[in-house]
């Protein structure tokens, strides 16, 4: 299998992690992608219309995107063991999942608000709308941190990744403040291999 690959990009970065906790990383052949916004990659856009990374050729040549579909792909292979199947384990990690992946959204909309507008073209309001719906969310996850415990299935790693990438890409955003129980978890579960196999490098 192959898979378009960036060390910055936090959806691939979850993928990877999932990859590792599988056993699965050495059947992944790495794919440099240089997606963006505006300037779309033609070698991803050749596998898959979405162009974006992560995207995944499987052994038969079908190209795959989003991180969500991935990562269960990745699992189903493996056997089913970081998507519980079925009752309110399934739903809970699929709601984590999606709202962590929620988190990264609005990181990456203000990101490339930052990054691929011109200065003059910039919204305030547009990022202060997507960083509220960072604080709602990291909020909503701080009481729920319990539920965490030690599990590791694709909620916990895509919190974990999306954390991750505030460290990288928000310093500044202060995301522990306020949210001790949070901040515990994170820094117990970054200390995973597959998290420290696939940290990316400093911004």
């Amino acid at each position: 299998m192959k898979l378009f690959h960036s060390h910055s990009s936090p959806f691939v970065r979850k993928v990877m992690v999932c990859a590792h906790e599988l056993g699965l990383a050495d059947r992944l052949d790495l794919l440099s992608a240089a997606v963006h916004p505006l300037n779309r990659d033609r070698n991803v856009l050749a596998a898959h219309p979405l162009a974006q990374a992560p995207t995944l050729i499987d052994e038969s040549g079908e190209g795959i995107a989003d991180s969500r579909v991935i990562c269960e792909m990745l699992d189903a292979q493996a056997g089913h063991r970081l998507f519980p199947m079925e009752g309110p384990a399934r739903w809970r990690a699929l709601n984590e999942q999606s709202a962590a992946d929620g988190v990264l959204d609005a990181a990456l909309l203000i990101r490339y608000e930052l990054t691929a507008r011109p200065e003059n073209e910039r919204s305030q309001a547009w990022i202060d709308g997507q960083q509220a719906k960072i604080t709602s969310t990291l909020d909503w996850f701080e009481p729920r941190v319990p539920l965490l415990a030690d599990r590791l299935d694709i909620g916990t790693i895509a919190l974990a990744c999306a954390l991750g990438y505030l460290d990288l890409r928000f310093p500044d955003l202060g995301w522990r403040a306020g949210r001790p129980q949070l901040a515990a978890w994170y820094d117990a579960f970054a200390q995973r291999p597959s998290m420290q196999a696939t940290r990316p490098p400093a911004a």
